[in-house]
């Protein structure tokens, strides 16, 4: 989603620059929260510059340089709770921040577009033949977009992409967190859900287990000190079904493998069971 160059300079040593295709005054509070995060000593890079236009519709910034670490790439049950643990450490620190300036989330945590269609609008890839995609594909993300859309639950600011491809890990400690033009103002709730089912997915995303899941779930609740109501616990498991139908969707036009699509078809009747839905 962006393009990142590795700058030598001779004021600040080496840096990463950043370029994407955004507005400034989203990535401009997305590297104020980032920089919050890294100034409270969360392992990620710390912004050295604002957001300015590169030409119209491209943004710049530069960060320090933070290579290394490893990818987790095994087992997902023993991983979600370091890796829950992990996000629950990020929302504390982010929890007096103000949700406002972050925009729409990405599309794989876009399940209630204000124009009223059931994906958000990617001219791009609603160019592409849908009717490649299975309908069932399109009927449980119909069920997901109306539960999430029946929620009250307060917006608070996370990270939205919260994938393995985007940790890494020395010794098993946390090294780096990348993606910060990911993060989002939604519920909690649906943060930790959506991350839930997204959370072991490497170089190709697919939906965890919905043993590793719970394991996430839960690990998340005890590090945070408390517990979901009925309410945030049925969020919970309706988001954590989003990002592998996008997923689905995106296999199905584009004719990838079906890694999340066959994890949809084993799974969703009972993420959406415990989501509430009959």
């Amino acid at each position: 989603m962006s393009h990142q160059f590795r700058y030598d300079s001779d004021e600040q040593d080496t840096v990463a620059v950043k370029v994407r295709s955004d507005s400034t005054d989203r990535i401009s509070r997305c590297l104020q929260i980032q920089r919050i995060a890294a100034d409270a000593g969360f392992p990620c890079a710390r912004p050295l510059t604002g957001a300015d236009l590169l030409e119209p519709g491209l943004v710049i910034s530069a960060e320090t340089w933070l290579p290394g670490g490893e990818m987790h790439t095994g087992g997902e049950v023993s991983f979600a709770d370091r890796s829950a643990k992990l996000l629950a450490e990020l929302m504390e620190i982010l929890q007096s921040q103000s949700p406002t300036g972050l925009g729409a989330p990405p599309p794989w945590m876009h399940w209630n577009p204000p124009t009223g269609g059931l994906w958000p609008p990617n001219p791009v890839v609603d160019a592409l033949d849908q009717d490649l995609v299975p309908e069932h594909v399109h009927a449980i993300a119909r069920t997901v977009s109306q539960r999430l859309a029946q929620g009250r639950l307060p917006l608070v600011v996370g990270h939205g992409d919260w994938e393995s491809q985007n940790l890494r890990w020395q010794e098993g400690l946390p090294w780096a967190v990348h993606d910060w033009d990911s993060l989002v103002a939604l519920p909690e709730a649906t943060i930790v859900g959506a991350a839930s089912g997204a959370f072991a997915s490497t170089a190709i995303p697919t939906l965890a287990t919905i043993e590793s899941s719970e394991k996430f779930i839960d690990s998340y609740q005890q590090a945070r000190g408390r517990q979901f109501s009925q309410e945030e616990r049925e969020a919970v498991w309706a988001a954590s079904l989003w990002p592998a139908l996008h997923n689905a969707r995106g296999e199905s036009l584009f004719q990838s493998p079906p890694v999340a699509l066959d994890a949809l078809m084993w799974q969703a009747p009972e993420r959406l069971r415990r989501a509430g839905v009959p």
